[in-house]
This record gives structure tokens, C-alpha cells and sequence, in this order.
């Protein structure tokens, strides 16, 4: 399987068309703000989801139609390829205007984390993860799809190394075992709409302290 580190094309649609969960949403908008090639990238999709909309034969008002047709229109009413992006209140918050006053809390040797709440409704998960230089997490697979973007320092896997600005896009067959820069040490943020599937004894008895 080959995993770029850039965010992949059904990650593209999915954003172009507004139907990604809040967690990877997050995650998408943060990458797309420091990644010239993923933004031109969206502008493509974008224009082919303005296309295919434009392709599609009218059909009979119901009671419902309205809302689509108003929920369309704004979806066109920006210019073509304008997309903004911003980060979510809640990771401004977590972040405090700097990232050595998140409020980090320690789950493993070398390992924090703070999670990221999400509005009351929003399925999966979103959290920054501080991984210290040389160490490695454990083996996992997810049950769904992650998204890691690197915010400081690097790590390394069966992908290759994943620097600052990089996003790993990883769907529910890949497992993996990142290690952490040796000098650096990492810092991401991760979002994730399944649970993290840990390998080992030692791993899963992680996974009621890191709530993934």
C-alpha cells in the first residue's frame, strides 16, 4: 500500500462536499493551511462536485427540496477554488495561543496527550499526542480511519518519516508502529472515527487510559 503525505483523494471529496466528520475535519483544514499541493488539489475536486451538481436533472419540489437547494446554493454562492480555512475554537483553546501551555497528560513512558472536545453529537475522536525523541508507540491497526498531521518534530513507520506539516491519511486496513524523531520527538494531531485497535498486553491496557 502506498501512503503518501498528503491527504488522499476520497479525504479531497469528502471535504469538497462538506460531509466529513468535525474530528477529521479539523485535522483536513489544519494540513490544507500549510500545504500549497493538497489546496490545488481541492480546488480540482471542487470544481468536479460544482460540475456533476450542474449535471443533475431538475426534479419535483417537495417538501424537502427547499433545504437541499438552500444547503447547494451555498455550497456555490463562494468563488471558485475559495475555500477558507480555520482552525476549530476547541484546538485554539487547547492550544492556548502556544503549544507549551497545552495541558498535557502523561498515558505511557514518554507518551501525553490531551484530548480535544468535540460538539456534544460529533462521532469520533481528536486529540494532540507528545511522543518523546526515540520512543516508540505500539503496534496498532484502527477500526476505521486516522488522521495524523505533524505539528513538531517528526516520526517514522512502516510509511516512511512524516515531518512537520506532513498528514499521514490511514485507512481501516494499515497497521502501523510510529517511532518518534530520535532528536526532536514528535508532536501531532490526531483524529480518529473508529477505535485504535493496540497489539500486545502492555498496549491494551493503554487503551483505557488514552480513551481511543
Amino acid at each position: 500500500m502506498k501512503i503518501t503525505h498528503h491527504l488522499d483523494d476520497s479525504t479531497l471529496m469528502a471535504c469538497a462536499a462538506g460531509s466529513q466528520p468535525e474530528a477529521m475535519a479539523a485535522v483536513v483544514s489544519s494540513h490544507l493551511a500549510v500545504c500549497p499541493h493538497c489546496r490545488e488539489e481541492l480546488k480540482k475536486h471542487s470544481l468536479i462536485g460544482e460540475a456533476l451538481f450542474e449535471s443533475l436533472s431538475p426534479v419535483p419540489v417537495t417538501r424537502e427540496a427547499p433545504v437541499v437547494a438552500a444547503r447547494s446554493g451555498e455550497l456555490g454562492s463562494h468563488p471558485q477554488g475559495d475555500v477558507t480555512h480555520e482552525l476549530p475554537a476547541s484546538l485554539k483553546s487547547a492550544l492556548a495561543g502556544a503549544m507549551d501551555q497545552v495541558p498535557w497528560r502523561r498515558i505511557a513512558p514518554g507518551v501525553w496527550h490531551c484530548p480535544i472536545q468535540l460538539s456534544e453529537d460529533a462521532l469520533g475522536d481528536l486529540r494532540l499526542l507528545k511522543v518523546a525523541a526515540g520512543t516508540k508507540l505500539p503496534e496498532h491497526g484502527h477500526g476505521g480511519n486516522e488522521l495524523t498531521l505533524v505539528l513538531e518534530g517528526s516520526y517514522s513507520d512502516e510509511f516512511g518519516t512524516f515531518r512537520r506539516g506532513d498528514v499521514a491519511d490511514l485507512g481501516d486496513d494499515v497497521e502501523h508502529r510510529p517511532v518518534a524523531d530520535p532528536v526532536e520527538g514528535c508532536v501531532c494531531l490526531v483524529a480518529t472515527d473508529q477505535k485504535v485497535r493496540f497489539k500486545g498486553l502492555v498496549a491494551r491496557l493503554m487503551q483505557p487510559l488514552t480513551g481511543i
